[in-house]
């Protein structure tokens, strides 16, 4: 993805809309419980639509269970609107060192929230002409060919994976920005008998599961079907089709791990 291309991505294309909010009357008792049962550590605090507050595991410290929500809760907020740039977002949650934003209308209503593992899958897995550079180039020299590069359609039936795993929550992301319509292309090698996915298994995944038929993708044409590193690893590991592919549900995707590691590290030293 391109600066120009991040440049048009917005908190609205990436926010939760279903988010779990509390009223400033319920007394903190129940903000425990909530706590317990979903494992988040803190609410927005809604009132007839409108963000008034949020409270957290830290506003509960040092108070008896018989205070209500809106005497504990935090009222001066940072807060996104939708149509805010998603990078613009990033910067206030990284020099806040907060890990999420309400999301609140030109009218106060809230109507979403923005985290941190938002923005990271926003830069996840990004097909940008500069990695479908490197891939032609790296197989033009391996293999002494031409490839033609196009951009178009392709079946997702039909496609023929590289990659032996996937993680549950890098799939959940990718289904997400499927079902709003952001989906990013994928890159493929057309070979005459077959399509190989180079990049882009967490969408093509996603996509078979939501009944997609068909993805945006940049094409790389090889008239020879020579055969490829990487189809050769992929077979002998069994995987010839989508549903081979085997989904991590107990792992997050590494990217995730190491981005979260250094978002720390920066809100760490943002505090200091």
């Amino acid at each position: 993805m391109t600066s120009d291309d991040r440049s048009q991505l917005k908190v609205k294309d990436y926010m939760t809309t279903d988010v779990i909010a509390v009223h400033p009357d319920q007394p903190i008792s129940d903000v425990i419980k909530l706590i317990r049962a979903t494992h988040h550590d803190g609410f927005p605090v809604i009132e007839n639509g409108n963000l008034v507050g949020y409270i957290s595991s830290h506003d509960l410290i040092m108070h008896d269970t018989n205070h209500s929500v809106g005497e504990v809760m935090t009222k001066s907020l940072l807060v996104a609107h939708p149509s805010m740039g998603l990078d613009d977002a990033a910067r206030v949650l990284f020099r806040s060192g907060k890990s999420k934003l309400p999301v609140v209308d030109d009218e106060g209503k809230m109507v979403g929230i923005i985290t941190n593992t938002d923005v990271i899958r926003s830069h996840i897995e990004r097909a940008h002409p500069e990695k479908v550079s490197k891939i032609r180039k790296m197989i033009e020299a391996i293999h002494g060919i031409k490839l033609e590069l196009k951009r178009g359609l392709v079946r997702v039936e039909d496609l023929v994976p590289t990659q032996s795993k996937v993680y549950a929550d890098e799939l959940e992301g990718r289904g997400y920005e499927l079902k709003k319509g952001l989906n990013e292309p994928i890159i493929v090698i057309q070979k005459p008998n077959k399509a190989i996915l180079v990049d882009g298994h967490h969408r093509a995944v996603a996509a078979k599961q939501l009944g997609i038929k068909e993805l945006d993708a940049y094409i790389l044409v090889m008239k020879k079907d020579i055969k490829l590193g990487l189809e050769e690893t992929a077979e002998k590991k069994g995987i010839k089709r989508l549903d081979d592919i085997t989904i991590l549900d107990y792992a997050k995707h590494p990217l995730v791990e190491v981005t979260e590691r250094l978002l720390r590290r920066d809100s760490d030293q943002a505090r200091e």
